[in-house]
């Protein structure tokens, strides 16, 4: 019976016209190609308040193998570039367009009236979630919103994650918190408690995304922001992790620095002439420091906050392993700003507990809490802060300060905020198995966060739209990083920013820069205060060459205007005024 079957089908088709035969299995063969080339799940993962040499394979003593292996298996960029701050990053991430563009010139919650300072993420620019929720892509969050003006305290929620692409969101909204007990942490859009008496934050954002790509449905691409707020201030870390790095950081800021520095050499990171800049200012030697048990403290902490994430990103590589996901899965991983020198009261004394502090004030564990930092712990005990307290319980609320954050930047100067190397530069790691196939290699092209956005598209092949909700969108800014995967050049002409009055651009090998002092009036002395770098011999920015090469100065200063004016960075919202004092 079968041979009469195939012999009836054979006569069948060598009766049917070749011609047909020939058009017929063509689409036949496309049709199969198309269904079953599977496009690929992309997951972004971004740290906060972590500097340029916080993690191993970037020169760190804190154990982070989860991450290096990414870099091992995977391509890292050595001049990788964020915006100096919390929410202009990461409107500038999720949209492709410089943060001004996105409406997130300095920092969410603001109340500035100039477009480019509104902190409140524009409808005029289109999320990476929703480029790839249009495309058929699942779309997840878990961790640190940061980019709605509105958090909680009206009924507009027009900007929050689930209404700018994300299906489903767990987090928090606000920009900083407690890790035991977080403001604004919301499932979707419904404000939530801490589901259990142990939580701790970076742990819930890291289980959270397990479970939700176990749940995602087989055979559908997913898109996955992850956005932890480790290490950003306060220092909180179970005792059974600080443990890890107890004696570790006993010999002081100087000699760990000098370390981290030596082994960038080594790695490769940074050149063999690179020089190291010197100890901030305002920093003692370690020799002449007068608390150094709360000081080395505060750093144990701080590197187990680092060592938690890092185990919640190897659960994350299990679970993508254990649903044969991790071949086809671009992983992406950078840091939001450079370290933070933010004091957070850790410059001064304690101030001793009241009577009515040392009260034991209780409260539900189902109590909805929307503020950045708790007066008591649930518990209820007072949450102190300030110089000598001992950081990682609850009841505490502290910051490493600039003392460590000078070692998170090695081997740049400054931080956070300002737009020199210290506040800026970032790791970034690509791990993708199916396409980028030289693993464990360095590239020294200059990129930026508005990148991401381009480098997704081209990836995945997705279509970014003209126009969004009846909105028109801006073009993304971005160039694709795809060319680096088979170690071609990335075609650009400059990579702009400002912050708070601090301006840089950088056009090839050149950087031009000025710094304003926090917190001063922006004044006519700051907008001629540019210093010029050479970054291929000077990558620290050690040698100021303004003064060597008068006439590059005066042409990227004005390409630097230029800018500014057409990515509404200007006008200024606080000239001749002095700035927030908002630190987050």
């Amino acid at each position: 019976m079968t041979a009469t079957k195939n012999s009836t089908i054979y006569k069948s088709i060598k009766r049917t016209p070749l011609l047909l035969i020939c058009f017929i299995f063509p689409l036949v063969s496309i049709f199969a190609q198309k269904t079953s080339v599977k496009k690929p799940n992309v997951i972004v993962i971004l740290t906060d308040d972590m500097g340029y040499s916080d993690i191993g394979c970037f020169g760190s003593e804190i154990k982070t193998p989860n991450i290096d292996k990414l870099a091992k298996n995977g391509l890292s960029f050595t001049h990788f570039y964020n915006t100096a701050r919390c929410s202009p990053t990461r409107a500038s991430l999720l949209t492709g367009l410089y943060p001004h563009q996105a409406g997130m010139g300095h920092l969410a919650t603001e109340n500035y009236k100039e477009t480019g300072y509104a902190d409140d993420l524009s409808k005029n620019a289109v999320t990476m979630a929703e480029v790839f929720q249009s495309a058929g892509y699942a779309t997840y969050m878990t961790g640190k919103w940061h980019i709605a003006k509105n958090l909680g305290r009206t009924t507009d929620s027009s900007n929050w994650p689930c209404q700018r692409g994300f299906q489903r969101y767990f987090g928090t909204l606000n920009g900083s918190g407690s890790y035991y007990d977080p403001g604004t942490l919301i499932s979707n859009n419904k404000f939530i408690a801490p589901p259990i008496k142990d939580f701790y934050y970076t742990n819930a954002i890291s289980d959270t995304a397990v479970k939700f790509i176990r749940e995602n449905p087989n055979g559908k691409p997913f898109f996955f922001y992850i956005a932890y707020t480790a290490a950003h201030w306060p220092l909180h870390a179970p005792e059974s992790e600080i443990k890890k790095y107890k004696g570790q950081y006993d010999l002081g800021w100087d000699y760990i620095r000098e370390q981290r520095f030596n082994k960038l050499k080594k790695l490769g990171i940074i050149s063999a002439n690179c020089v190291l800049t010197e100890r901030g200012v305002t920093i003692p030697a370690w020799k002449d420091e007068p608390m150094k048990e709360w000081q080395a403290k505060r750093m144990e902490v701080y590197a187990a906050m680092i060592d938690i994430m890092d185990q919640g990103i190897g659960r994350i590589i299990t679970a993508l392993e254990q649903k044969g996901e991790l071949e086809n899965t671009v992983i992406f991983y950078m840091h939001d700003n450079g370290g933070c020198a933010e004091p957070l009261d850790s410059n001064v004394p304690e101030v001793p507990l009241t009577s009515e502090q040392k009260v034991v004030k209780p409260y539900s564990y189902d109590s909805i809490f929307l503020d950045k930092k708790p007066v008591y712990t649930r518990d209820g005990n007072f949450v102190r802060s300030g110089k000598g307290v001992m950081p990682g319980p609850t009841n505490t609320f502290t910051a490493y300060g600039e003392e460590w954050a000078n070692v998170s930047n090695t081997p740049f100067r400054l931080y956070k905020h300002w737009v020199h190397e210290g506040g800026i530069a970032s790791p970034l790691i690509i791990h993708w198995p199916k396409g980028i196939a030289s693993k464990g290699k360095l590239s020294n092209q200059p990129s930026h966060l508005i990148d991401v956005m381009a480098t997704c598209i081209d990836i995945a092949q997705l279509n970014y739209p003209k126009e969004y909700h009846q909105n028109l969108i801006q073009p993304f800014e971005g160039k694709s990083l795809k060319p680096a995967f088979t170690n071609k050049p990335i075609e650009r002409a400059f990579i702009f920013w400002e912050h708070e009055g601090n301006r840089a651009i950088r056009v090839a090998n050149w950087k031009l820069v000025s710094r304003t002092q926090k917190n001063k009036a922006f004044g006519a002395e700051d907008e001629a205060a540019w210093e010029l770098y050479d970054m291929d011999t000077d990558p620290t920015e050690m040698k100021n060459l303004a003064k060597t090469y008068p006439d590059k100065v005066t042409d990227f200063a004005q390409l630097w205007e230029k800018e500014a004016q057409r990515t509404s960075a200007k006008p200024w919202p606080w000239n001749n005024k002095k700035q927030s004092k908002n630190q987050e």
